[in-house]
């Protein structure tokens, strides 16, 4: 592992770099400001390392970092309808922050904007840990956060969420990575193919609030059951396409939650480059990047745009603690909760 300063964080903290390698020179960058995951360089076809994530041109710029590029999402990732949820009768209220209907991601006091503690857990593993004191961001409890990212040799990146709390509370983390695997700069992902071992969605409202339903995949522009272009042509007119601009919406997860399984597949024919997700959340929320703007500059200058990328966000179903048949993201007040959840690349020759 290499450790590189960056600059000083608003209190004078400083930043840095830390960069994982492993023995096929395949390299992972986090920093511990908004424990963000800057990139993933991993070789194409012909050998030649390509970077796969988008990610903001200077660390300055994660303090703004346009659609949460790389940033670990807590303490609850996803929407809240109208900002507001129980738990044991108790109201609690967010802020709005999502066109003043939602709080999405538990914003606007953002993980992503705040300096993490660092501890390195071997050669190529990285912890990065925080303190959330009783109702930060609008949720209950003093709560001790961490997050840890492991590149193996294997060429998986492994990213394992520890939290634990003085009251019950919600914990829904996950990373929002953007990843392209034909490289961040190569523009529109459309032909990119993607699997997602789901056979339900939550269909959602067009303020992406999911219904309240559990809908088989079907028949629907939504069935990744097999490999196949992430926009395909049959659904440009779908309705729920329409309002969200692409992809933004949770799929159910095959198999048990809890469980470590697979969630989902994407791969480049351009640089042969597979990847592969497993998680043990009841989630997945696929996201074509409808919201990143051309505006936005990302690292080397490239301007990213919608549909420049894709995001696959593990967690709980949205809404879920106001959604009575959808598994709540509940912590009991002492216990600990962790999940898990693993990005796995390698070369797809076919």
């Amino acid at each position: 592992m290499r450790i590189e300063k960056c600059g000083h964080f608003v209190d004078e903290r400083e930043v840095h770099r830390y960069i994982l390698e492993n023995k096929n020179g395949v390299q992972a960058v986090f920093t511990d400001l908004g424990a963000v995951w800057l990139s993933f360089l991993f070789p194409d076809r012909s050998g030649k390392l390509v970077d796969v994530l988008l990610s903001v041109e200077n660390w300055e710029d994660l303090m703004e970092n346009p659609g949460h590029m790389g940033e670990v999402v807590g303490r609850n990732a996803n929407r809240i309808n109208g900002g507001h949820f129980q738990l044991h009768g108790k109201d609690y209220h967010l802020f709005l922050n999502d066109k003043q209907h939602s709080n999405c991601h538990s914003g606007p006091e953002y993980f992503g904007r705040r300096l993490f503690q660092a501890k390195q857990k071997g050669e190529n593993a990285i912890c990065f840990s925080l303190f959330s004191k009783d109702m930060d961001q609008g949720f209950p409890g003093n709560m001790d956060f961490s997050v840890t990212y492991e590149l193996t040799e294997d060429n998986a990146l492994h990213i394992r969420y520890k939290g634990s709390s003085d009251k019950d509370t919600l914990m829904n983390f996950t990373n929002h990575a953007y990843f392209n695997l034909s490289g961040h700069d190569q523009g529109n992902i459309a032909e990119q193919s993607v699997r997602i071992f789901a056979s339900a969605y939550t269909p959602s409202d067009e303020y992406l609030i999911p219904t309240g339903e559990i809908r088989p995949v079907a028949g629907t522009a939504f069935d990744f059951r097999e490999e196949r272009p992430i926009f395909e042509k049959a659904f440009k007119k779908d309705s729920e396409l329409l309002a969200a601009g692409g992809y933004d919406h949770n799929f159910c997860v095959d198999g048990e939650a809890g469980t470590l399984r697979k969630a989902a597949l994407a791969y480049s024919k351009k640089t042969a480059i597979e990847m592969s997700v497993e998680t043990d959340c009841p989630g997945i929320q696929f996201y074509t990047a409808n919201f990143l703007m051309a505006e936005d500059m990302g690292k080397d200058g490239v301007s990213y745009g919608p549909h420049s990328g894709y995001c696959f966000e593990t967690q709980y179903y949205p809404d879920a603690i106001n959604v009575p048949n959808f598994l709540a993201p509940i912590v009991a007040a002492g216990s600990t909760y962790h999940s898990e959840t693993i990005y796995r690349f390698r070369q797809r020759l076919i």
